[in-house]
């Protein structure tokens, strides 16, 4: 029986087209309450986000969640640095592939799982322009292919 697919809340469009994808982690990450109602509402957002390792425990920085409409004096800080909620050895891991030159952590989206949300967290290598160009000749061609498949007799 295959797993349902989790309810995605924000995800960060440019990571992929920015960066080679190496290894994706799955993790919690430490809410207060009205920041969990405002993903509720579908407002967030990631696109600027990044992951850091400081002092043997993961940290997410830039991620923005509008304030609770209906919250009161004690609402949170939108672009507060969240902790992330992994293993102590994918620490390691993540700390390791986070060192060699290129590579940064950063955030592909925002999901609810089992009532609680988490976040794919990728290990990536910049791409440079001409990958880039290369990424998108490659899906057109495949489109184009696809498409010639799709009408033929």
């Amino acid at each position: 029986m295959s797993r349902p697919k989790p309810d995605t809340i924000v995800t960060n469009a440019k990571a992929r087209r920015d960066y080679e994808i190496l290894e994706t982690y799955e993790a919690g990450i430490v809410l207060r309450g009205t920041e969990v109602k405002a993903l509720r509402a579908g407002r967030g957002q990631i696109a600027d986000a990044f992951a850091k390792i400081e002092k043997g425990e993961a940290w997410l920085h830039n991620v923005h969640i509008d304030e609770y409409n209906f919250g009161n004096r004690n609402n949170h800080v939108p672009k507060a640095a969240r902790k992330l909620l992994l293993h102590r050895n994918e620490i390691r891991r993540l700390l390791e592939a986070a060192t060699k030159k290129g590579n940064t952590l950063l955030p592909l989206s925002l999901f609810w799982k089992d009532n609680r949300v988490k976040v794919s967290l990728a290990v990536g290598r910049g791409k440079q322009q001409f990958d880039k160009r290369e990424d998108l000749k490659k899906r057109d061609c495949d489109r184009d292919l696809k498409q010639a498949l799709s009408h033929r007799v």
